[in-house]
């Protein structure tokens, strides 16, 4: 069998690992405004109507990537748009275009044909399989987030903690909620192939739970989930390989072990 010297010097590994750890030093921050904002439901909005973007990019012969990217940030607009105009509940909007988007992709695809592909990869994640151009569209936006969220971080906590009182700062509450769906949907568009679809919230929301019980400040909280999703990736990727599982699902099982441990030692510590 291999050994872990030789895996880690393999091409493959080390793009799946660089990937890996990009979506982590995201996952910090942004999963942080997240589970503060309790944001979860427009995450798997967002991640489902994916599968969709797929669907158009390959029957129309365009750029997958971008087409995925494009779809996303346009369900983002369409729901910042709902959910300012609501005529029904936003869990109801929010369910309704995650699973119809989704049903609608795997439609288009299975109808199509001419086009085959892999869709369990895009479900649950290939990590191992990114290539090159991959790994530049990962890190790309992953430069976008971080350097977006390090610019307007403060306003971010300002509309989290007291939307009314972020108004009377003067901060435009309206565009920074747009701007945060904004940046969940590009760092979901990337993400597909390291977790897939239906794992990739999770990866952005596990992590910061995790931190949160041990941080003190908003700063910490977000370093810390940082940490976490870093140290998930890395022990997934090893686990996945030595026990020939699914990498993205592994990721996520381990970053769940985390925050059970975790949790369980904040417990035993208050009692």
């Amino acid at each position: 069998m291999i050994t872990i010297t030789e895996l880690v010097t393999t091409d493959f590994f080390l793009f799946a690992l660089v990937a890996g750890l990009s979506l982590a030093l995201i996952a910090g921050p942004l999963g942080s405004l997240i589970v503060w904002r309790r944001m979860s439901y427009f995450g798997d909005t967002l991640a489902h109507s994916a599968l969709l973007g797929i669907a158009v990019g390959l029957i129309t012969n365009s750029n997958p990537q971008m087409a995925i990217i494009i779809s996303c940030l346009l369900v983002g607009v369409l729901l910042v748009y709902l959910d300012k105009n609501p005529k029904i509940s936003t869990d109801t909007v929010l369910g309704i275009l995650a699973h119809s988007t989704l049903a609608i992709g795997v439609v288009i695809l299975a109808l199509t044909e001419s086009v085959r592909i892999n869709l369990e990869a895009y479900l649950f994640g290939a990590l191992l399989t990114i290539n090159v151009i991959d790994l530049i569209w990962v890190i790309a936006i992953m430069l976008i987030v971080i350097s977006t969220l390090y610019y307007f971080w403060n306003d971010f906590l300002s509309v989290t903690v007291h939307a009314e009182l972020a108004k009377t700062e003067g901060i435009n509450v309206e565009r920074m909620h747009l701007f945060l769906v904004l940046l969940i949907a590009l760092t979901i568009a990337v993400s597909m192939k390291i977790v897939g679809v239906l794992l990739i919230t999770s990866l952005l929301i596990i992590p910061p739970a995790a931190a949160r019980k041990f941080a003190q400040s908003p700063e910490k909280m977000a370093i810390l989930a940082s940490l976490i999703g870093s140290a998930a990736v890395v022990l997934g990727l090893l686990l996945a390989f030595y026990v020939d599982a699914p990498v993205g699902p592994t990721i996520v099982v381990v970053a769940t072990i985390f925050f059970l441990v975790l949790s369980v030692f904040t417990r035993a510590q208050k009692e």
